[in-house]
């Protein structure tokens, strides 16, 4: 296993950041590390990477313990903090030299070239990192983070503050990398973990809440069952509510395409049976998940 927490608690005095966490990311997945602010998303990854220890339990990355090991864990991390400590004086392919001399990488001259055509800096790549931007700045955190070619990548809201555009070339650069490597990122666009990781852990109040592949979590903790469907004709939302399971219609007011809430999966041949009753067609019947975002609203809640 890439990286393994094994009942982790970290406290701050009298506050307790962690609390007996647990999780295991394995090789070759991307791994969306959720949780409202301050519910220990970088308290963990900081842990994972050696920048601070925790005060209990026990933390592993490729075999190695963060606490015995720490160079070694150090040697199979790659590490872009949520604010990416660059050196704003020094150009692009300099402050790549240096990274990389740091980490005592071979042939660097060639793996500083590499580097850049992989995260796509080569026009920005004499530049001073001062005169990037935000975007560009991102790409040469993802360039320090791999240069010493790591097996895991630790990603603490790699996307924050690019425009649309940036945006998705981030995400489709991290994807890229994610066949190769094990990337745990933390982020709060619900879209990007949709997109991208195959594997979804939400923490609140330094908990686990949830541990299980985005499309599992999104059946799995979902409490209702969302159904759209078109007929060809007009029906009435008095008529739909007398079907057996149905416990909420609403009506698209442009089309005759319904929004159903129902009780069981059921209830669609029940939908069927009406539509042949009252000589109607359906066009489209289509079931909807939760989103991924009002499922980690519920799990994050903090409401009694």
């Amino acid at each position: 296993m890439s990286v393994i927490v094994n009942n982790v608690t970290k406290i701050y005095g009298k506050q307790k950041a962690l609390d007996d966490v647990s999780f295991v990311v394995e090789p070759g997945h991307i791994v969306g590390f959720l949780g409202p602010n301050g519910a220990g998303k970088s308290t963990m990854m900081k842990i994972i990477t050696c920048f601070i220890p925790q005060t209990s339990g026990s933390v592993s990355v490729c075999g190695y313990d963060v606490i015995e090991h720490p160079i070694d864990v150090k040697k199979q991390v790659g590490y872009l903090p949520e604010h990416n400590p660059l050196y704003l004086d020094m150009y692009v392919k300099e402050y790549l030299h240096f990274v990389g001399g740091v980490h005592h990488v071979p042939n660097l001259n060639a793996r500083v070239k590499e580097m850049i055509d992989m995260v796509g800096l080569e026009i920005e790549q004499n530049k001073k990192i001062g005169a990037l931007s935000k975007g560009y700045r991102q790409r040469v955190g993802l360039a320090q983070a791999m240069i010493h070619d790591p097996k895991v990548l630790i990603l603490d809201e790699p996307t924050t503050g690019l425009d649309p555009n940036q945006l998705e070339e981030i995400r489709s650069l991290i994807k890229a990398i994610g066949k190769e490597k094990t990337i745990m990122l933390s982020t709060h666009i619900m879209q990007e973990v949709e997109a991208i990781c195959d594997k979804t852990i939400i923490i609140n109040q330094g908990k686990i809440v949830a541990n299980e592949t985005t499309a599992e979590l999104k059946l799995s903790k979902s409490n209702k069952i969302v159904l759209t469907v078109e007929f060809d004709k007009s029906t009435s939302e008095e008529l739909l509510l007398k079907i057996n399971g149905v416990l909420k219609v609403k009506k698209n007011p442009m089309n005759n395409l319904w929004l159903f809430e129902i009780a069981n999966d059921g209830v669609r041949n029940a939908i069927f049976q009406f539509a042949m009753e009252h000589e109607m067609v359906v066009l489209t019947l289509q079931k909807e998940n939760e989103s991924l975002e009002s499922i980690f609203k519920k799990l994050t809640s903090n409401k009694k």
